[in-house]
Parts: C-alpha cells; sequence; structure tokens
C-alpha cells in the first residue's frame, strides 16, 4: 500500500504539473538531461558512462525530459512517475517531438520491472527526496539493476535543511539543526497531508546505499556556475556562492 508521503505528494503533484513543467520546461528541455537548478548536464558530465544499446530506468522521471535524451543517444530506456498529471505532459512531448518514451506510473518503493532488467538508472530529483522509507527505493533499484549495474541520482544538498529554503540573503543564516530529520509538510486545512519532503544527512545517505548493497562510486556537489542568473525555488546564484545546493551520488551494484 503507498504510504501517506506517496499518496499525498501523488495529489500535489497531480496538481502542480502544469505549472511545474510551465515554469521550468524551457530549461529542462524537451529532450535533455538537466540533472539540477545547478544546471549540470548529463551531455557534458557523463555520469552515466555510454548509454548507447543498453538498458536505463529513469526513476521518478517527470515528463521524461532525461528519458527522451537518452533515446536520442541510443539507449532503450524505460520511466515512471508517481503522477499522472506529469505523465500527461510526457506523452504531450512523445506527441510534439517524435521521441518517444515508454513511462508508466509507478510508486518507486515498489517497482513494476523484473530482477536485473537495467544495465543503468538514474533519477535527477525523482522520488527520493519525497519518499518516507528511502531504503525500499535503493533496494528495488539494486534488484532490477544486472551485477555491476550503476545507479546515478541528485537530490537537494543535506546541508540545505539548516537555513531557510529562501534565494535571498535570509537563505545564508541557518534557522534550525542540520541533524533534524523533521520532514518538510504541507497540510490543507483539515490537517491531511497534501504533500511532503524527507531530509536525510550525508551520513544517513551513505548508511543508507550500504546497506543496500550499493557501492558508492563519485559524489558530485555542482558549484555554481558563473553567468547562471536562474532562481529556482531556493537555488539562486547568492545562495550557489555559499552552500552546495545539490548532491549527485554515482553508484554501482555490489
Amino acid at each position: 500500500m503507498p504510504s501517506l508521503s506517496s499518496r499525498a505528494n501523488r495529489g500535489w503533484w497531480d496538481g502542480n504539473a502544469d505549472d511545474y513543467q510551465a515554469e521550468h520546461g524551457a530549461f529542462l528541455r524537451d529532450a535533455g538531461f538537466v540533472w539540477c537548478p545547478e544546471g549540470v548536464d548529463e551531455a557534458d558530465a557523463r555520469l552515466l558512462g555510454e548509454v548507447s544499446g543498453r538498458d536505463v530506468l529513469e526513476i521518478g522521471c517527470g515528463a521524461a525530459q532525461c528519458a527522451r535524451w537518452l533515446v536520442t543517444r541510443g539507449a532503450r530506456v524505460a520511466a515512471f512517475d508517481l503522477s499522472r498529471g506529469q505523465l500527461l505532459h510526457s506523452r504531450r512531448i512523445d506527441e510534439e517531438t517524435g521521441v518517444r518514451v515508454p513511462a508508466v506510473q509507478a510508486d518507486a518503493e515498489s517497482l513494476p520491472f523484473a530482477a536485473e532488467s537495467f544495465d543503468v538508472a538514474c533519477s535527477a530529483y525523482g522520488a527520493l527526496p519525497f519518499v518516507a522509507d528511502p531504503a525500499a527505493v535503493l533496494r528495488e533499484v539494486r534488484r532490477v539493476l544486472r551485477p555491476g549495474g550503476r545507479f546515478v541520482f541528485s537530490v537537494s544538498h543535506p546541508i540545505r535543511w539548516a537555513f531557510p529554503d529562501d534565494p535571498g540573503p535570509r537563505g545564508l543564516t541557518s534557522d534550525r539543526s542540520y541533524f533534524d530529520r523533521s520532514p518538510y509538510e504541507e497540510r490543507d486545512e483539515h490537517g491531511a497531508l497534501t504533500y511532503a519532503e524527507h531530509h536525510r544527512t550525508m551520513g544517513d545517505w551513505v548508511g543508507l546505499l550500504a546497506a543496500s548493497g550499493l557501492a558508492i562510486t563519485g559524489l558530485l556537489e555542482p558549484e555554481w556556475p558563473e553567468g547562471h542568473d536562474r532562481v529556482w525555488g531556493g537555488w539562486s546564484p547568492l545562495r550557489g556562492r555559499h552552500l552546495p545546493g545539490t548532491a549527485i551520488f554515482s553508484c554501482a551494484r555490489i
């Protein structure tokens, strides 16, 4: 059964998919692989290695912009997202571009794919920040990867949780403990959960990956690039000059 976080986030993303794509779609590009608000592009970073001829899974694909880029690079791609609203945008972009991605609606804590089906799995801010049980997701990722398979994912840098989610000067002063793992939650007037994000420290992520049988092979903390003036929520040039905003973990199935 889906967790409370999954049910709440599915509804939130369904309700906000149109606004999200309208605001960020041009930056993400219809067939582009952008890892984070800092603009790290897989075409340059090559964190996934060679993907041509390989079976690749995108986890929490949104409108499948990353998966679509992988298709253009010769990968055999499958993708999924929790939100039907986001997948409707994926279908729209498929029709507009002629580059089609097989995408299904699914929960990352219970993947609808056979064991050892993929050479590579990837997730650009998909699923992992929003799930209550990241260990379940990581176990599922390991299950569907072939031996030696690669998993690369980006999440908010854990240090950001000690600061207000504000792109301006207020966002430079810590106002809570880094070690406070209370989730960020939004609730309706009746107290029902409507949105959730979950905080893990850097040590938590290392422990979770080790326990799941995934070995960390790299960690990228992107610096804010010169000339990049785009504000995305709490990400901004001001904060990016002082604090890491994203952590990108590269892993291999043991």
